[in-house]
């Protein structure tokens, strides 16, 4: 009995919404399309956790699912002159621990995962308000209007298992390509960015273990995902941003066939400030949370990162 709702719950999918990838369309990411003086390198430790629970479809017989994940992920930053553009490069590879208990029909299931999460690199060029500058002609410079695109892609370097129905890794790989504004009054900022995730194939999705003996493998639609924030400086490198997204698509599919209530039509809101400790040095805490979420991950989120950055050469300026 508990077989053959497990590999129901395998072909609704829902799970992949609460393990660890970066829970597509769901990060808040204020300041994106910040422009930064040439050779600048920043090297940031973050620390997220996320509590809370996941939606099903009403034909998935699991109730009371919910889950802890520990994400620490360090991040490498460092701009560039792209065809004299401002443009930049990130890199970051996390380690995840994750706890989850769910009731499946009248049984507790508990279950733990850790290991490396599926890292990504993300390159973002500043097309319109930001050419590439040298610190001292950055000094000098003010932000208007800025306009700029970036493309994100998802390495499936995660710990994966066909065997299990949670992992940390996804098995796949995934893009992002996005646009993003920026618009500054006096010490008032606001952005708005404008994206799409795409997915690739799965090939061995919930496979070749006593539920699914086979192998199966699991497609997504792209996710449509829109974000803004609203922030406020209070002096350079101390600010405050609220923030908020809403992202529509991803319906899954498994062996090609479509599971039509897999689609996500959510959305998060939160908030996010930046504390400078030294020249070199700040600390940024995040909190967001679901403000409407209609299948998918449900949960709340508490985020405290450490950047340590610098202009020029290490040697020199360390």
């Amino acid at each position: 009995m508990i077989g053959s709702h497990l590999k129901r719950l395998g072909f609704s999918a829902a799970l992949v919404f609460f393990t660890a990838p970066l829970f597509y369309g769901q990060t808040l990411a204020p300041r994106a399309y910040v422009i930064t003086p040439l050779d600048s390198t920043a090297f940031t430790v973050t620390s997220d956790v996320r509590r809370g629970g996941v939606l099903f479809d009403e034909s998935t017989p699991i109730t009371d699912l919910s889950g802890t994940i520990w994400l620490n992920n360090p991040t490498y930053y460092h701009s560039l002159n792209f065809f004299g553009r401002s443009s930049n490069i990130t890199a970051g590879l996390p380690y995840v621990v994750s706890s989850f208990k769910a009731l499946v029909v009248d049984q507790r299931l508990n279950m733990y995962r850790s290991g490396l999460g599926d890292g990504a690199v993300r390159f973002s060029v500043n097309l319109m308000g930001g050419p590439a500058m040298k610190l001292p002609e950055f000094m000098k410079w003010k932000q208007k209007r800025i306009l700029g695109a970036s493309l994100l892609v998802q390495v499936p370097t995660g710990q994966y298992d066909p065997r299990l129905l949670i992992n940390i890794g996804t098995n796949r790989w995934a893009i992002k390509p996005e646009v993003g504004y920026s618009e500054r009054h006096g010490n008032w900022l606001v952005d708005v960015y404008g994206g799409v995730w795409f997915f690739t194939k799965n090939p061995e999705f919930f496979s070749r273990n006593r539920f699914v003996p086979g192998q199966q493998s699991k497609t997504q639609k792209p996710i449509e995902v829109v974000e803004g924030h609203l922030g406020y400086d209070f002096k350079p490198r101390l600010w405050v941003s609220l923030d908020g997204n809403f992202w529509y698509g991803g319906r899954s599919s498994i062996n090609g066939v479509e599971n039509r209530a897999t689609l996500q039509k959510n959305s998060r809101v939160g908030a996010t400030t930046a504390i400078p400790i030294t020249g070199r040095q700040t600390l940024k805490f995040s909190y967001d949370r679901g403000a409407f979420i209609r299948f998918g991950g449900n949960f709340q989120s508490v985020q405290v990162a450490w950047q340590y950055s610098w202009t020029g050469g290490w040697l020199r300026k360390k």
